[in-house]
């Protein structure tokens, strides 16, 4: 008699916070047509594998962005189809302020224009 596999033990593993980022950079700010992860929108990845639940605190470019309610369903069903994720909850976070001298990438400061 074969013994039955609990759906804890059939749910793949929870991806890392690395990983998570890195699914993430398909979100494109559409003002400025790059990725939220080089623009250094997000702040933080918490993945919670006894939940299973990702939290991630993001800002956005201005208070004012009119693609805000855009970027954060974007990320959030990014997030939620990942395997091993359950779900996913996107917080805007204002503090710190963005800065894209401070939080984007070499990258996403040579494509902005910034040196």
């Amino acid at each position: 008699m074969s013994e039955v596999a609990t759906p804890e033990e059939t749910l793949p593993e929870l991806p890392s916070a690395e990983e998570i980022r890195e699914a993430i950079k398909e979100v494109i700010d559409p003002e400025i047509g790059m990725n939220i992860v080089d623009l250094g929108l997000i702040y933080e990845v918490l993945p919670n594998a006894e939940t299973r639940v990702v939290d991630v605190n993001m800002t956005l470019t201005s208070p004012g962005c009119p693609a805000g309610p855009e970027i954060t369903s974007a990320v959030w069903m990014t997030v939620k189809r990942l395997p091993g994720v359950k779900d996913c909850e996107v917080k805007l976070v204002w503090t710190p302020r963005w800065n894209p001298q401070e939080h984007a990438s070499e990258e996403a400061r040579m494509y902005l224009g910034l040196w």
